[in-house]
């Protein structure tokens, strides 16, 4: 059983240019697994968001100034410290999110490499040079920071998806108002300001204001904050764009999705179930690259689907801070309620349960469901829950219309012994990701990563495309002697 310190300087506090006490009073963390209040957190209202965009605002400047490499260094500590204190962090991932343990401690690792790239940033080149149709003119093409950017993110992987956007802001020369969910503000807010403090990162720029609605809403509408890097719900999402565009502030969403597996009739049908298996299941399927439409070509369909509830049914359910086990809890009630009423009414539409379809509070079984048309909820809804849904196909233009159907575009992946007919396949689908071979949960740090369609704007994550997604271009042309113009 993993214990915990509550007795932190963060205890019902928020970062704002050190540890106060907010406007926006406190809330209760709750473990998911137990019902237990682990700790409490501070709250930001609308003048806590002020308040740290003012001064967030200030501390930027100097922050851009300051010498690439000593920002570099800066990062390098911080991502030290989080390796360092891992038990700590992981604990608080198992306990908030209900991870289980080798979870908390991919993504810890995770988080750590991404720092550390990002941190090499800055020492990259940071512009182009242009000819100029003008002679004696140099064109030069340069990023430079946005200034404050608010970053607001979910409860499901609360340090990777925090660090994803904070790390290449902070190293780019940005300074940064973090808004993490509320359910997992400890893991994913409270812990990574005192790492970054520690690391020597000068006050203010840095603030971590946890929050619901509001307080999103608040920093989403702050004039002074220059972009918002949003990981959450399409909802949500297409909010936050519309208020974004009519501000006039840019914004990078990386929303929900409906990611399908396409499983030919060439594929290898046991290691396709198991990409299935883990593409669905995976942290209680409480993701957004979730499996959550298992395509199958109808001459595999019944031996994919056995193999599949064979997998499922292998799985442990419980409180992964007490128990080794494969899925733990899922967030809260309203999530579960949610699965099982999607569960529930694709059943009474005509599909059949192979396994699981049942919980025991919020420890829901690994379920797959046979029969499944795209007429029922299973298949067009986002699941974020670990169901396995089998729709059957019958050829390869088929299988594209299938996965196209959904508005929702951010990964896919296509199992075939037929590496050729695999990329030709890929080039006809409107996701942003596509694996042959593997499954749909798959993340590089350093490798462009983000949606199409409803599943995001066409931002992207990772490697170089982080050096464009947290600055902006500004052009600088030089003349050694100025032009004499005819008036």
């Amino acid at each position: 059983m993993n214990t915990l310190n509550v007795t932190n300087s963060w205890d019902s506090k928020i970062y704002s240019g050190g540890w106060i006490t907010s406007e926006g009073g406190s809330a209760a963390v709750v473990e998911p697994a137990t019902g237990q209040v682990l700790a409490h957190i501070g709250i930001g209202s609308a003048e806590d968001v002020n308040q740290a965009v003012q001064t967030a605002r200030q501390a930027q400047l100097g922050w851009a100034h300051m010498p690439f490499d000593q920002r570099a260094t800066i990062m390098r500590e911080a991502a030290r410290l989080i390796r360092e204190r891992a038990v700590e962090f992981n604990v608080w991932n198992i306990r908030q999110c209900g991870s289980i343990s080798a979870k908390a401690d991919w993504e810890l690792n995770a988080t750590c490499e991404q720092i550390l790239m990002a941190a090499a940033l800055p020492m990259q080149p940071d512009g182009l040079l242009f000819p100029s149709s003008m002679p004696g003119r140099t064109n030069l093409s340069r990023q430079v920071p946005i200034g404050v950017i608010g970053v607001i993110t979910p409860w499901n992987f609360p340090l990777l998806l925090a660090m994803r956007s904070v790390a290449p802001a902070l190293a780019l020369g940005n300074a940064v108002v973090l808004k993490p969910d509320q359910q997992s503000a400890i893991c994913g807010g409270a812990l990574i300001a005192q790492a970054f403090e520690d690391a020597g990162l000068p006050s203010g720029v840095l603030h971590v204001i946890p929050g619901g609605p509001e307080t999103g809403d608040a920093l989403v509408k702050h004039p002074d904050v220059g972009m918002i890097s949003f990981t959450g719900s399409t909802a949500v999402g297409r909010a936050i764009g519309q208020t974004c565009g009519y501000l006039l502030k840019k914004v990078a969403l990386e929303l929900g999705g409906n990611n399908a597996i396409i499983v030919l009739d060439d594929a290898d049908v046991d290691a396709a179930s198991s990409s299935g298996a883990w593409g669905a299941f995976l942290h209680q399927g409480q993701i957004c690259m979730q499996t959550g439409r298992h395509l199958v070509h109808h001459s595999v369909a019944s031996q994919y689907a056995e193999k599949l509830a064979a997998r499922a049914e292998k799985l442990f359910v419980g409180d992964p801070n007490t128990e080794q086990v494969h899925l733990g809890p899922l967030i809260n009630r309203k999530q579960c309620d949610r699965i099982h009423a999607i569960v529930q009414e694709t059943l009474r539409a005509g599909a059949q349960a192979l396994t699981g379809a049942t919980h025991e509070g919020l420890f829901y079984r690994p379920t797959v469901l046979t029969g499944v048309t795209p007429d029922m909820p299973a298949f067009h809804e986002e699941l974020f829950g670990p169901v396995a849904p089998i729709t059957i196909f019958h050829n390869d233009d088929e299988a594209v219309e299938l996965v196209n159907r959904s508005a929702y575009g951010l990964c896919a992946a296509i199992h075939t012994r037929n590496i050729s007919r695999g990329v030709t396949l890929s080039q006809r689908l409107n996701t942003g990701m596509i694996h042959i071979n593997d499954q749909t949960v798959n993340n590089e740090f350093h490798v462009p990563f983000g949606g199409m369609g409803s599943s995001g704007n066409g931002g992207r994550f990772g490697g170089p495309a982080n050096v464009h997604e947290f600055t902006q271009s500004q052009w600088l042309s030089i003349m050694e002697k100025p032009i004499i113009y005819p008036f």
